[in-house]
């Protein structure tokens, strides 16, 4: 069970974090012309840089504190912040009529409540 949990934190880690990065430090321009980035069009900058920095954090959360064994219940709390955070994507990807992202990030929130579960 340990095993499936660091893979399923990993996984979601790496998710984490190449959203984060590319919210913090590409263009908002950038972001709306991609495909699933539409959103951003109508989203303050600084909206999305933070929602990049909290994933970035996110990422630290999900794997430091167990594997520094400092504060290890900081994992699936932050595993049941995601959840809160892909609830909103979801929220706003189904707006936008982008049902093929609601379902990605249902699946992030599977992962997600996946983690807190097993780790708390």
């Amino acid at each position: 069970m340990n095993i499936a949990l660091w893979i399923v934190t990993g996984l979601l880690a790496v998710v984490a974090l190449a959203g984060g990065i590319t919210k913090t430090f590409l263009p908002k321009e950038k972001l709306a012309a991609a495909h699933g980035g539409e959103w951003t069009a109508h989203a303050a900058t600084g909206f999305v840089r933070t929602l990049g920095v909290l994933e970035l954090l996110a990422t630290a959360g999900l794997i430091l504190p167990r594997a520094l064994d400092i504060a290890p219940v900081l994992v699936p709390i932050t595993a049941l912040c995601w959840v809160a955070l892909m609830i909103g994507a979801m929220i706003t990807h189904g707006r936008l009529g982008q049902y093929a992202l609601v379902v990605l990030n249902l699946g992030y929130l599977v992962l997600a409540a996946f983690i807190a579960w097993g780790r708390f």
